[in-house]
């Protein structure tokens, strides 16, 4: 959260041809009753939810991409579901960019934003899970310093790095 996902998915697409930026908060966002946040210690139901979210992208990348479409594809994974939700992606071809800023640098921007994503952890907390949990594959980029453009530009020259498999 507050790593530039949206903003920098959103630049992508645009330099794209015939894209889509799929949010996968939409899906999370889609259960009106019943739903359940995820948290320090995620009960089963959160859990099951996620998964759900995991698969509802995978099947929208699946059907856009077979409709002739490149898609810029932005959720929050970490730890071990980065290495579930590619498995998702076995039949596709598939990038993955890592935004990885510094806590310094996401707490500055969480205290900038209206929404507040860190709740139940700190953006220190969360980078030390983050980075000691998630596996290191994909293209992994300290965007501290860079602006949205440098970003983007960023993963753009460095596509090869981000392939995970095809």
């Amino acid at each position: 959260m507050a790593s530039g996902k949206s903003t920098v998915a959103q630049h992508l697409a645009e330099r794209l041809r015939d894209s889509v930026h799929l949010r996968g908060d939409v899906f999370r966002r889609m259960i009106v009753n019943g739903r359940v946040e995820m948290t320090r210690t995620p009960s089963p139901t959160a859990e099951k939810q996620l998964r759900l979210r995991y698969r509802l992208a995978a099947s929208t990348v699946r059907q856009a991409m077979e409709a002739g479409f490149n898609v810029v594809y932005q959720d929050v994974i970490l730890g071990p579901w980065l290495t579930e939700v590619a498995g998702l992606y076995t039949s596709l071809p598939l990038h993955v960019i890592v935004l990885s800023p510094s806590p310094a640098i996401v707490a500055a921007r969480e205290a900038g934003r209206v929404k507040q994503g860190y709740r139940d952890f700190t953006p220190q907390e969360m980078d030390e899970v983050f980075r000691r949990t998630t596996p290191r594959i994909g293209l992994w980029l300290d965007n501290s310093a860079w602006s949205v453009t440098e970003t983007v530009d960023q993963i753009l020259a460095r596509q090869a790095d981000a392939r995970v498999h095809a």
